[in-house]
């Protein structure tokens, strides 16, 4: 039968059920009047949950671990409110009888820890009230509500991050929503211990109105309703009500420190008491505290034991830290005695000295090691995986491994990106600082090392780690110092995709189609078209910024037109055609309308005449003048989408698609340039301005 008990009040417990029954019991504390006894249990229940919620705010390493807290600090306020009106009622009703009529804790707290006098405990009781309602109500009350609103102004910059780190492939939709999820309810947990402090420092201004309406009520009631004398009335209302205040402001303080303590503390690996000895335990410091204590015991007239013997403790502790300290980073740099192998004499060269041209590489500064020291905490491999995965998905292709190493050449802090041997891109990073990237919409400057992003050239401010939040409440988009690494690497990969994709990837791409298809693939290669044509098809779709992920369409067109030519250019344009409803997605969205830039018929007929029939082989034969001018133009355009929030694309008839590609490639990179006969038959285009001589 007890077993049935215990489960039956598990699964009370777990229903959720257990906390809307206690809200209703203490509602009925206001109206049904308790015993003496019930009060001693409730009262000391009190106190118990208040030290329960103060430790449990010390030992989380987050204040979003401890996410119920406003809603603990609301139940534990509306308790000791009930508890005062029960409580009230009792010494009103039965305080004549003695100081034990509202039971043995508040008779305790009256008697024994103000020492059974009444003006003693008036002045404890004002001490505490003014200690919890002018110190820490009132700054913990301030701090909740700066946090509240920096917290909100700060989510748009942390959306931005998370969207900037997805994009980059540093993290997965499951990680990015994890984290999305992460910031709403920072917001929610600092909105709602905004107005949760607003409680505490009502219950502090209700616990001083109880006292003076409990001690005049008093008053009046022992004197006119029990024939008390006036000064027996004073003394036993007057305890009753000091030791109710009492055993109600001592747990509200509790709660109030706890609500500070949560709205000061920042986010870390371990808990509030490990990070204060980690961060206050510094040898340093503690000598010269030792230095000055001391230094105060000898002058005459102090208390020179207490100020010598702390002095002689704070030497002490410094003296253990350091030399923990110092125990620590011997054990890390000794290394076991290596017993040195006489040398060997030297080998004849052999074509395995001969090492191959890694085909992705990074090199470091040595100032940069730890970040990709995994021991130390670096995550910057990590990062490149991630975003050689998400690079994998979009591209069709598996990119290489990324070779990282150090090189003492470098300065100390910079970075160099690699294809095939030669550098592509390069930069120069903080390692203990973070990149504020400026996205063109911020609010106001930060103070910091100006400086420009180094994928894309935007400006960029690096900032200590403390400036994050107010960085992104100002709009900057925060990153670390990996993942401005990764985040090049990215835009670089993509960039030169084309260069990294050889006869070796196209096999393997052609056998894992095989697989599903293997007639399609036997087929194609090699007795329609030999495996460089195929290889020069897919690199030029690469070059346009084209995935090769649709596989399937991209080896049928081959099949069915390599009959007819055998041109990779020409081929190229055919499997754009097949691909279009891809690209036109990849550039718009889901959007129905299509923005494009279009040619004037003048300029139009002049480059169909000077370029149509080149077949896109050849570079634009351009007049140089007529070349400039139609840059510019088309930057400007370019830009002008750009800042409008949508895609720029230059529409052209399919014979000058090539060549203009190609002519607007480096010059505006953001412009694409597709043919008419590109466009899916369910989009519409919409024109947005022609350009013309």
């Amino acid at each position: 039968m007890a077993e049935v008990k215990r489960n039956n009040l598990k699964a009370l417990l777990a229903s959720g059920i257990g906390v809307p029954v206690g809200l209703l019991a203490v509602l009925a504390m206001v109206i049904l009047p308790l015993p003496p006894i019930a009060l001693d249990v409730l009262f000391t229940f009190n106190i118990a949950l208040s030290l329960v919620v103060l430790m449990s705010v010390f030992y989380v390493a987050r204040p979003l671990e401890f996410g119920v807290f406003p809603s603990v600090l609301l139940l534990a306020t509306l308790l000791r409110l009930a508890l005062n009106v029960a409580s009230t009622r009792v010494v009103l009703l039965h305080g004549h009888t003695g100081a034990g009529a509202a039971g043995k804790v508040i008779e305790s707290f009256g008697e024994f820890v103000v020492g059974g006098n009444y003006a003693v405990g008036v002045v404890v009781f004002i001490i505490l009230t003014i200690i919890n309602f002018v110190v820490v109500t009132k700054g913990a009350g301030r701090i909740s509500e700066v946090t509240a609103r920096f917290t909100l102004d700060a989510m748009p910059g942390k959306q931005m991050a998370i969207d900037a780190d997805l994009n980059a492939g540093l993290i997965t939709q499951d990680e990015a929503r994890v984290r999305r999820g992460e910031v709403r309810a920072e917001a929610d947990f600092y909105g709602s211990m905004d107005g949760a402090s607003k409680f505490v420092r009502g219950d502090a201004t209700a616990g001083i109105m109880i006292l003076i309406i409990n001690i005049v009520g008093g008053l009046l009631i022992g004197v006119i309703a029990h024939g008390l004398a006036f000064s027996d009335a004073a003394r036993t209302y007057t305890l009753l009500t000091i030791g109710d205040g009492l055993v109600a402001q001592i747990p509200a303080l509790l709660l109030s420190t706890a609500v500070a303590v949560i709205v000061t503390r920042m986010s870390g690996t371990q808990d509030m008491g490990g990070e204060i000895g980690r961060q206050l335990g510094q040898p340093k410091a503690l000598y010269v505290a030792s230095g000055v204590i001391s230094l105060m015991g000898l002058i005459p007239g102090m208390p020179n034991m207490a100020f010598l013997a702390i002095g002689g403790l704070c030497a002490g502790a410094a003296w253990l830290l350091k030399r923990n300290a110092e125990r620590a980073a011997k054990k890390a740099i000794d290394e076991p005695e290596v017993k040195v192998a006489p040398p060997a004499p030297p080998s004849e060269l052999s074509w395995d000295d001969v090492r191959p041209v890694d085909l992705l590489a990074i090199e470091v500064g040595y100032k940069l090691v730890p970040l990709v020291d995994t021991a130390q905490g670096g995550d910057l491999v990590g990062r490149i995986k991630g975003v050689r995965r998400k690079l994998t998905q979009e591209l069709g292709f598996l990119v290489p491994a990324v070779r990282i190493r150090d090189n003492l050449e470098f300065s100390p802090g910079v970075y160099r990106i690699n294809l095939s041997g030669v550098p592509v891109g390069e930069g120069v990073i903080q390692p203990e600082r973070f990149l504020a990237i400026n996205p063109g919409t911020v609010f106001g400057k930060i103070s910091g090392i100006d400086t420009h992003d180094p994928a894309f050239g935007l400006e960029a401010v690096w900032i200590d780690p403390s400036q994050r939040d107010e960085a992104q409440t100002l709009g900057y988009t925060v990153v670390d110092p990996s993942t401005v690494i990764a985040t090049h690497l990215s835009h670089v990969v993509q960039t030169h995709a084309q260069e990294l994709l050889g006869h070796e990837e196209v096999q393997q791409m052609l056998q894992a189609l095989g697989r599903s298809a293997p007639k399609l693939v036997e087929d194609l290669v090699p007795k329609l078209l030999p495996m460089s044509v195929v290889v020069r098809v897919m690199q030029g779709l690469l070059a346009e910024r084209v995935p090769v992920r649709n596989m399937r369409t991209i080896v049928e067109t081959l099949a069915e037109h390599a009959p007819r030519t055998q041109d990779p250019v020409s081929l190229q344009a055919l499997v754009r055609v097949a691909l279009g409803r891809q690209i036109v997605q990849d550039i718009a969205g889901l959007k129905d309308e299509l923005p494009v830039i279009t040619l004037e018929g003048d300029l139009e007929q002049l480059l169909q005449t000077t370029l149509g029939t080149a077949g896109g082989s050849g570079s634009p034969g351009l007049e140089p003048g007529l070349a400039d001018r139609l840059q510019q133009r088309l930057a400007e355009c370019a830009r002008r989408q750009e800042l409008l929030g949508e895609p720029a694309v230059l529409l052209v008839p399919p014979s000058l698609r090539q060549s203009l590609a190609r002519f607007v490639r480096a010059s505006v990179p953001g412009l694409q340039v597709l043919a008419w006969n590109e466009i899916p038959d369910n989009r519409k285009v919409r024109l947005v301005t022609s350009v013309g001589r």
